[in-house]
């Protein structure tokens, strides 16, 4: 479904939604702009025939008609042209091309794609063969993630960090049983330096969170505790472009190996047995079997790489990163790239801190006074709102003061007060929510629209804190067209002459006019 269908429907399912609240069509038609005509057939169609309707109003002939088979013959040549180059395209070709919206050629363009089956094909990427590196030179890492299932039949998620030498394709696996920070990124790396028996001198990454904190146009920017951590080692960086997979292939390659050949169908019991079991695998297996480009095992060629790489020292790593976040404006704290909500009024001014901890699978969050604030669940997921419905709700009133304070928002507070109640009899436990549905939607509105949508409510028995507030925009939104009507009067009169509105009219004495009519 295109943007434009979306729309469409939104609009239908508005009109009817509007005509059950008891509108006529002469006010829906008013409040979102269409003809009194156009509501009343829409109302009278149901969603067949309105879905019928469409389709044939995106059958109507369309202005580029004419240019079908240009658009049609370029795409099946180039089939990732944008349709801005079309458009070009289409003037460059036909000087006498109607003047048309880019808007109007993309549609035009998604309708020929869609017609002739011509989907967008990005530019494929060329490859070419890369000369082995010298050895010693260069690893690549990369992290993964992957459910296995426990005894129980349940399933398990665990994480684990890879790295592979580029030349000898020498393999290393690590398992956690939580997500990835940056201190166990740095025991990570530890742990495999003590494998190789040595540092490479460049290792490459993608941009990871647990190891940069941004990009600054090209500029890497690490997190504490890694940056300490490369410069106590002396290793070299490299991270790949941001979604350029291909930069690092060979350990992407190790991950599918890792999740195909070792973890598949695999039976989890703890995180040490994992890690166990890994090592095994890496000796008979990983390391062990002839590599396909290569035909020479990764463990042969180790023998040679080893003597190539830096001499490896152990270190101990200290957790450097704060772990105090900041409140946004929005009352909410970004954590491991989701967003938890916290209690209304947290913010109250920029540079607003909470602290917090992972346990037990929860996410606690602390004031700088180390008191609890709030309790998520923590999501795994990335780019997800991970939300608390009492959050929204402004608890610093009690109930009745709530209502005592919305009911004097009207003329008739009694009458208020009544309907209120009513509400809290027919939702008791989400009263809080709609009173202030309700009193947030009288934000800047008069007391005539005020008392006029109450008793509109009232009387078709709307106990709804958004049915009012979209009952209310109806009523404000009449309320303001006839005020620019009134406007629109008001300037027809003579601005240089406006003094003569206040002026009284001279009377004419009516023996006058009987003189005149007896002459």
């Amino acid at each position: 479904m295109t943007k434009k269908d979306l729309n469409n429907w939104i609009m239908y399912h508005e009109i009817h939604h509007l005509n059950r609240l008891g509108f006529s069509n002469r006010k829906i038609a008013t409040f979102l702009g269409l003809n009194t005509r156009t509501v009343a057939k829409y109302l009278n169609m149901d969603e067949s025939a309105y879905e019928q309707h469409l389709l044939r109003s995106v059958q109507k002939s369309k202005l580029l008609d004419p240019y079908e088979d240009f658009v049609h013959g370029r795409l099946s040549q180039y089939p990732d042209t944008s349709a801005a180059q079309i458009h070009d395209w289409l003037k460059e070709a036909h000087p006498l091309l109607p003047p048309v919206s880019s808007r109007t050629v993309y549609n035009f363009v998604m309708y020929i794609r869609q017609k002739h089956g011509i989907p967008y094909q990005p530019p494929v990427r060329d490859y070419f063969p890369i000369e082995e590196l010298p050895y010693g030179e260069q690893a690549q890492v990369d992290f993964g993630e992957y459910n296995l299932r426990q005894p129980s039949g349940k399933r398990k998620k665990i994480y684990f960090f890879v790295i592979v030498l580029s030349r000898s394709r020498m393999k290393y696996v690590y398992f956690e049983n939580k997500p990835f920070t940056a201190e166990t990124v740095c025991k990570a790396h530890e742990n495999s330096f003590k494998f190789y028996g040595g540092i490479p001198k460049t290792i490459v990454y993608d941009q990871d969170r647990t190891m940069v904190v941004d990009e600054n146009l090209g500029d890497i920017i690490l997190t504490d505790t890694f940056r300490r951590y490369t410069k106590s080692q002396s290793f070299n960086l490299h991270f790949c472009r941001k979604a350029d997979p291909e930069s690092k292939g060979k350990v992407e390659n190790v991950v599918q190996y890792v999740k195909k050949n070792f973890l598949y169908n695999r039976v989890y019991s703890d995180i040490e047995t994992l890690n166990t079991e890994a090592g095994a695998w890496l000796a008979r297996t990983a390391n062990n079997v002839p590599h396909n480009r290569t035909k020479k095992s990764p463990e042969s060629e180790f023998v040679i790489e080893k003597e190539q790489l830096k001499p490896y020292t152990p270190v101990i790593i200290q957790n450097n990163d704060p772990n105090m976040y900041i409140v946004r404006k929005d009352n909410t704290v970004n954590y491991k790239s989701n967003f938890y909500t916290l209690p209304q009024g947290t913010y109250k001014a920029s540079g607003i801190n909470v602290l917090l901890e992972e346990k037990d699978g929860d996410l606690k969050i602390f004031n700088t006074k180390h008191e609890l604030i709030a309790t998520h669940k923590l999501c795994l997921l990335q780019g997800e709102l991970i939300t608390n419905t009492n959050h929204k709700r402004d608890t610093s009133l009690k109930l009745d003061e709530l209502l005592k304070q919305a009911s004097e928002k009207f003329t008739d507070h009694n009458s208020a007060m009544e309907y209120f109640l009513r509400i809290k009899k027919h939702l008791p436990r989400y009263t809080r929510d709609h009173i202030q549905a309700i009193t947030k939607s009288l934000s800047g509105t008069s007391t005539d629209i005020a008392d006029k949508t109450l008793a509109y409510c009232q009387t078709k028995n709307i106990l709804n804190g958004n049915e009012w507030a979209r009952i209310l925009q109806v009523f404000a939104s009449e309320n303001t067209q006839q005020d620019q009507s009134i406007q629109e009067e008001l300037l027809l009169l003579d601005k240089n002459n406006s003094e003569k509105a206040s002026q009284t009219p001279k009377t004419s004495n009516i023996d006058d006019y009987e003189k005149l009519v007896n002459l």
